[in-house]
């Protein structure tokens, strides 16, 4: 290898390969490209630099987005999923964004169903939006008990407000709401 990172609280030390780095994902490539000030070295003439600090990504999420960059593939489970989709988008990697929704939609739980769709319309994928709603209507009645229907944002709340295919009683749901509102205030 000829880069390494240390990642998350645990301080992690990744070990990588700069020029697969670069070949596969644009910013990577941004990053590792940048040499010393004044240099216009190409990336593989670049000499081993300090290590690359990445504290808020954990350790886990990391790997399988670096195992995605070597493999085309990668090994997720409902701890990570979320958090690959998040780093995916930020790093621009669609193909390893559709695998992780894929594997959320197959995967999807009342526990999380929640968190899902915050994300699912925080970076745009309307596909995943759509799943986590028609989930949502089918069993509504245990969703708004979870701990994730409480950290929906207004703008998602609302738009689940908004259907008409939801499965609870309107009591209970303007009782859920109002928890809802006690949390985020």
């Amino acid at each position: 290898s000829d880069v390494t990172f240390v990642v998350g609280r645990e301080q992690q030390k990744v070990f990588a390969h700069r020029c697969v780095l670069a070949c596969r994902c644009q910013a990577f490539r941004g990053m590792l490209s940048q040499g010393p000030a004044g240099s216009e070295d190409s990336p593989s003439s670049i000499p081993p630099q300090d290590p690359f600090i990445l504290g808020n990504v954990q350790p886990e999420v990391f790997l399988a987005v670096i195992e995605f960059l070597y493999t085309n593939s990668v090994t997720l489970n409902s701890h990570i999923a979320l958090e690959v989709l998040t780093s995916s988008v930020e790093y621009g990697l669609q193909d390893l964004c559709e695998l992780c929704i894929k594997f959320i939609k197959e995967t999807l739980r009342v526990e999380q169903v929640c968190e899902a769709l915050q994300a699912a319309v925080t970076y745009g994928q309307a596909d995943l939006q759509q799943h986590c709603l028609a989930f949502i209507e089918g069993c509504t009645a245990a969703v708004v008990r979870t701990q994730g229907f409480h950290e929906l944002s207004d703008v998602v709340l609302a738009q689940v407000l908004r259907s008409d295919r939801l499965t609870v009683d309107e009591l209970d749901l303007v009782q859920a709401v109002r928890e809802w509102a006690h949390v985020s205030s």
